[in-house]
This record gives structure tokens, C-alpha cells and sequence, in this order.
């Protein structure tokens, strides 16, 4: 039965995603529940072409999940009948609720997300990992649970409103993903009054959803306006503001200089012609590019990486509170970053004119720009020049200026990589970042679409390819051997449902993809890109379809990065901001030489799941920091007129993204003419009396009405 479904469905033999081989594999042993099998018997019934890590991988999920029992020897074996499978089973993972105030969880292990109604939450809130009981109603095919436990908070400090009552305060979370008000004493208001904005902690949780949790106000924060809102879109996904006093004394205590001792145990490159390219406002310089031509013709280029973990040192304060935050915070006005100042602008930071200690991979290229030699270890260098992304695509374009003729080889260099990694089979996910012009006050007064050009590409290439030859040295590292625990940035193959839901999506604008193997999907993806650059409607299906991918995470499992192309890949180039490329130095350091040095991988894995999960959290804060500047800017907007185009649609009312700012507002149904019937697939609405139909992409006229900070909406109606 099983050889037959997967015919049908993967007659060219092809790589599945983790999700399709758990559920394949869990099909083959459901249908031969007294037989045991290994990886390769496995593979050879699926017909599939996985590497044997993602099969094991995914034998191990289902093996987590409570499905299969290892056997030992990599065999395994159905654990219990197939008639309990359809029985409660118990799984973890975190929450994430709607407003209406259900949830749905994401499940090791697991294909579809878990549906979890109001009641049976519990106490548990937004991003907080969870055990939950697992069931599929009967008649149903998607999954149902109940919250039996909260393993770990998300965050136990909240932004909220104060009202001071007779014998006690409540603290409203400002939040709608926080249901409860929060009980704090009058001793514990720090002297708020009625209706301030507060910082509370919570120090002690409740037990079902009617109870409120107690709590501590911490600080009372100023007076309502964009500063504010900025410190509270951090504070509500989990970021600390500040740095403790421990952590911000043991930076401080960093000797500046550096030893003529540490100096000798480094490759010198002070002699090297060295530059860095980043934003115009940029202070922390992750990495530097150096550039030489060697004696057989050949040129050399080295990528070279702040060392941050020769000033991070194991289980100090502030590695302790680097691993917490994960990641630097970047906002519109603002970046929280993940390291103390003193480090992140100042000793790490690879600034010109300064020496510095680096982790480098360098590479040297032949006369066809292929890599044929490549080289890591610690470093010194002495950048010659900082250059913004502007002034490197002055020199780039013109001929120009400081290291002109080094900076074009370089371009010419990165153009190779960048054709080599599409005909593997790469996607372009280039899609349209939204920046900002502020004024002193950190008000918008320009809204625009970032345009990127040769010299961010260049960057980013030799940063891809730094960080792919790292994971593929420590791999080889291991053959013939016992596995190396590492950090790896994995991407997974795209869900078939979702592809297909959306290839019907782009079917109707008038764009056809082929959706049968991943590498047709990779080169729809390609095609769609290309269009969207003359094609407002299809441009707006790039955000559509970028939902559609696999989430990239961290992961000591490699399944290869899809999106990239790559079967090994890591993150090794941004750790001033960035804990995995933290991990990732201290892994590859210790195994450059003949030894080989191996992390405990159950406790590295636990740290790769924390980190990818504050990187979430990071892009989330990213995300309505935008929403709430475009809704700032567009207040100085109200009564004007704009072009823009139907991004959505929803049962009551229309989304407009304006064409020149990309900002975002509704046209409700009920501030039109007549009343509107929304299709299948909310692709169009027809309008019940004239027949009227407005559908996805259709180039509108829209006045903005009003705005609201506090809700981040752009209310609009249609000219």
C-alpha cells in the first residue's frame, strides 16, 4: 500500500522534507507492525534519494514522538498497534495564540500544527513551550490538544497600564496575546500612578485561565509616544533593556590592548590590503574583506570575522547573557544589541585604522574564479578602509576611487558564486525591505523601498561562502569517524500542500509554476522573482510566497540548507550579533588541528532551539516596529490621496499597499456603495448589486482617513 502511494505521489525518485519522510516511514510501519527496519531498507522502499543523516533524523523525531522503539544497530520497530495511533499522545511545543484567544502549537515530531480552544490553554501564554495531550477527533483530519503542563515562559516581564484600586493594583498587558491582568500589591507600584505605563514581573503564575498571576512593578515608564512604544515592542517579545551590572563590569574589565604573545599565535595579514563595506550607520563590524594576488597569479581573498569568542569566554556573565538574548534587535530608529557597547562598537568591532583579532577563512581563486585552496584559523588584521554600501557601488560603477580596481575583481568574483549557487538550484528571496528617513526627534518623514545593488550582494556572497566551507570542513573532519556536534543553518523542502495551495493562488493572477519536485518548485520561485520585477500584481505575491518555505532554523541535525542550495551550511560570520556564530567559532577552533574536540550534542541542540527561537522573536519585534512607523508617518498623510494596489482580502474589507511607500491600510466593505461577496480563497470580492469585481493586485486610488498608533492601522477608502 505504501510502495503505491509513494509511486503516485514520488515516482521521480526525489529528497523529501522531514515532515514527508516521518510520514511516509510511520505509513511503512504502521503497514508491517511487527517488522524492523533500518535507514537503508527505509530509503530503498521510499525510493527516496535523502542523505542518510536526514533519514536517521527523521527516525529519531518519530522515535521522540513515542511512534517507533530503537532497537539498537539503527533498526527500528513499530512501538505500539496501529489502532492507538488515533489514542491521545503527549508531544511539547510553544504556543501561538490568536486574538480570539486559541492557539495553535508546533510539535516536534509532528506534521500539522496542533489546534488548542481557549479552555483548555491553561495558564499558558504566547511563546511559551508547553506539553499538551494530543488527539484527532473522529471524522476529522486535523489535530486537537489540551495543555497539561507550561515547561518554560516565554518572558515573566510584561509591559502594561496601571489602575490603583483600594487594596490592590492591576496591571492590564498592553499585549493582546497576554489574557490576564496582572495583581500587584500597593508596596510593590514603585509609586505609580493611576494610568502610567509600567514594567511588571511576575512572580507568581496562575493555575487556570480565570486567576490573575501576581506580579512586581519593576519601572515606570515615561510619558506615551514613538520612544516608548519602541522600549515596549521589545519588552513584550522578551529583550531586556539593559545590561546588569555583572555583565556590564566584566566587559569593562577587558584589557584593550593586545599581547605581542597573542600576536604570534596568529596568521598576520596587518600587511594585507583590508576593507570593510556596511550601512552608512553602521558601528558594529562584524567582518572585513582582504584582497591579494599571490605569486602563481592566483588571487586571495580572506573573509575575516571578529573574534568574539576570544573575549566571550564559557560560563562567564556575559556569555551567560549573550546565550540569553541570542541576537542583536534591530528596529527602525534603534538597535538592542546582544553584546555590551564596549565590545560591540569598540573591541570587537572591525573598525579602520585599528588593529584587530579576527577568525578568518581565507580562499584562493584560479584564473576562472574557482576556489582551490582554502585556509581557517585565528587572525590579526588592520583594516585600510571603511567603505558604505554606497561609496563601494560608486567605486564598483565608475571605476573610481579608493581600491576601485580590487573592489570590481572582487564583484567579478562574486558574480561566479552567486551563478554557481541558482544553477544548483538556489532561490532568490530578494524581496522589498521597507527603511526609513527620521528626524531628530525619531519621527518618519520619508518612507522608502531599500534598493540592493552589486555591493550588498558582494558582501553577502563571500559571507555564503564562508559560511558553507566552514560547515563542510568540520564534515569532512569527521569521516571515517564519529560525528562532530555543530551548529548547522538548516532549511527544509517546502510543504506540498502549502506549495500547491499557493501555486493555485499565483495560478489566478496569471502565473503558472511547476510544482513537482523541489527543483521545479526552486525554479517557479526564480521565475516568479523575475516577473515581480515587472509585474506589480505578482510582486505582491513574493511575501505569499516566501510564507510558504520552511522556517531556516538551527539545528545539530543537517538536513542541508533548501533555499540555498547547499547540502552544508552554517552560520560562522556575524557573532557580535549573532550566538550561533558564537558556537560555531568555538567549535571550529577546537578542531582545526589533529585533535578533534566534540561538544555534547543533546545540550547543543537544546542551545540551537533557544537560539532560533529568539531569532524569531527578534524578526517579530523587527516586523511591528515597521508597522508602527509607517502608521506614524502616514498620520502627517490624513485626507491625502495615493496609487496603490489590493494586497488582501478578508470578509470585511480590503488591503491596500500603497505603490510609493509600501505602507498598508484597509478599505472597508462597509465604506463602499454596496455590499461585497468575498470568493473562495479570498482572491476577489464581487460586488452583489453592480457586479463589480476587485481582485488581488488590481491598481487602485485610495484616501487615507485615519490612523491608529495603538492598533497599527491605516484606515482608508476607496477613490
Amino acid at each position: 500500500m505504501t510502495k503505491k502511494i509513494f509511486k503516485k505521489k514520488e515516482s521521480k525518485e526525489r529528497k523529501l522534507t522531514s515532515a514527508d519522510l516521518q510520514r511516509l516511514m510511520l505509513q511503512i510501519f504502521k503497514d508491517n507492525p511487527k517488522k524492523q527496519f533500518n535507514p537503508k531498507q527505509l530509503a530503498n522502499k521510499l525510493g527516496a534519494n535523502n542523505s542518510k543523516d536526514a533519514l536517521v533524523h527523521a527516525l529519531g523525531k518519530l522515535a521522540e514522538a513515542g511512534y517507533i522503539a530503537p532497537l539498537g544497530d539503527f533498526k527500528y520497530k513499530l512501538k505500539q498497534a496501529p489502532a492507538q495511533f488515533l489514542r491521545k499522545k503527549t508531544l511539547t511545543g510553544v504556543v501561538d495564540m490568536t486574538r480570539s484567544g486559541t492557539a495553535y502549537i508546533e510539535c516536534e515530531g509532528h506534521e500539522n500544527d496542533v489546534f488548542v480552544a481557549a479552555k483548555n490553554l491553561g495558564a499558558a501564554m504566547h511563546g511559551d513551550l508547553v506539553e499538551l495531550s494530543v488527539w484527532t477527533p473522529r471524522g476529522r483530519s486535523k489535530p486537537e490538544g489540551e495543555v497539561t503542563k507550561v515547561l518554560e515562559r516565554a518572558t515573566e516581564v510584561f509591559v502594561g497600564t496601571i489602575w490603583l484600586r483600594a487594596k490592590h493594583a492591576i496591571v492590564a498587558p498592553t499585549n493582546f496575546q497576554v489574557p490576564v491582568d496582572i495583581l500587584v500589591d500597593l508596596d510593590d507600584t514603585k509609586e505609580a500612578k493611576d494610568g502610567d505605563r509600567v514594567i511588571v514581573k511576575v512572580t507568581q503564575w496562575h493555575k487556570r485561565p480565570n486567576q490573575w498571576p501576581k506580579g512586581v512593578v519593576t519601572s515606570v515608564l515615561g510619558a506615551e509616544g514613538s520612544d516608548l512604544e519602541m522600549k515596549v515592542i521589545l519588552i513584550n517579545k522578551g529583550f531586556q533593556l539593559d545590561f546588569d551590572e555583572e555583565v556590564i563590569a566584566e566587559s569593562g574589565a577587558i584589557p584593550e590592548t593586545i599581547t605581542e604573545a597573542e600576536i604570534q599565535q596568529r596568521r598576520d595579514f596587518r600587511e594585507v590590503l583590508t576593507f570593510t563595506i556596511d550601512p552608512e550607520d553602521a558601528k558594529d563590524f562584524d567582518d572585513a574583506l582582504s584582497y591579494r594576488v599571490l605569486e602563481n597569479g592566483n588571487i586571495e581573498v580572506g573573509v575575516h570575522i571578529a573574534d568574539v569568542s576570544h573575549y566571550v569566554k564559557p560560563k562567564t556573565a556575559l556569555d551567560k547573557e549573550a546565550f540569553k538574548r541570542s541576537t542583536s534587535v534591530y528596529l527602525v530608529d534603534r538597535v538592542l544589541p546582544m553584546l555590551p557597547e564596549r565590545l560591540s562598537n569598540n573591541l570587537c568591532s572591525l573598525r579602520p585604522h585599528e588593529e584587530k583579532l579576527t577568525f578568518s577563512a581565507v580562499f584562493e581563486f584560479d584564473q576562472k574564479d574557482k576556489v582551490v585552496n582554502r585556509w581557517f584559523g585565528k587572525t590579526i588584521i588592520h583594516s585600510d578602509r571603511r567603505f558604505s554600501y554606497e561609496q563601494a557601488q560608486q567605486g564598483l560603477e565608475t571605476g573610481e576611487g579608493d581600491h576601485a580596481a580590487e573592489l570590481r575583481i572582487l564583484n567579478r568574483i562574486a558574480h561566479v558564486l552567486r551563478k554557481d549557487r541558482f544553477k544548483n538550484g538556489a532561490i532568490d528571496f530578494d524581496s522589498e525591505e521597507v527603511r526609513f528617513k527620521l528626524d531628530k526627534n525619531g519621527v518618519p518623514i520619508e518612507v522608502y523601498v531599500k534598493e540592493r545593488k552589486d555591493a550588498h550582494m558582494l558582501i553577502e556572497d563571500f559571507m555564503l561562502l564562508a559560511n558553507k566551507e566552514v560547515a563542510i570542513f568540520i564534515n569532512k573532519k569527521a569521516e571515517n569517524q564519529a560525528e562532530i556536534p555543530f551548529v548547522y543553518r538548516i532549511h527544509d523542502y517546502p510543504n506540498d500542500e502549502k506549495v500547491k495551495e499557493f501555486a493555485l493562488f499565483a495560478k489566478e493572477l496569471g502565473f503558472k509554476m511547476n510544482v513537482n519536485t523541489p527543483q521545479e518548485i526552486a525554479a517557479s520561485f526564480n521565475r516568479l522573482a523575475k516577473e515581480a520585477d515587472k509585474n506589480e500584481a505578482i510582486k505582491l505575491l513574493m511575501p505569499i510566497a516566501i510564507r510558504t518555505m520552511a522556517k531556516a532554523e538551527y539545528s545539530t541535525e543537517n538536513i542541508g540548507h533548501y533555499g540555498l542550495a547547499f547540502d552544508f551550511y552554517s552560520h560562522f560570520t556575524s557573532p557580535i550579533r549573532r550566538y550561533s556564530d558564537v558556537l560555531a567559532h568555538r567549535i571550529l577552533f577546537e578542531n582545526l588541528g589533529e585533535q578533534t574536540v566534540r561538544y555534547e550534542k543533546d545540550k547543543l541542540q537544546e542551545q540551537c532551539r533557544h537560539i532560533s527561537a529568539m531569532e524569531r522573536k527578534a524578526m517579530e519585534a523587527e516586523r511591528e516596529s515597521i508597522k508602527y512607523k509607517q502608521v506614524e508617518f502616514m498620520q502627517k498623510h490624513v485626507g491625502e490621496e495615493f496609487d496603490g494596489f489590493v494586497s488582501g482580502i478578508i470578509e470585511r474589507g480590503i488591503f491596500i499597499e500603497l505603490a510609493d511607500n509600501k505602507c498598508e491600510g484597509m478599505v472597508g466593505f462597509d465604506t463602499m456603495d454596496e455590499p461585497f461577496d468575498v470568493g473562495e480563497g479570498r482572491l476577489r470580492a464581487k460586488g452583489m448589486r453592480s457586479g463589480r469585481v476587485i481582485k488581488m493586485g488590481d491598481r487602485v486610488k485610495v484616501r487615507v482617513m485615519e490612523t491608529n498608533l495603538q492598533k497599527r492601522q491605516i484606515e482608508m477608502v476607496m477613490v
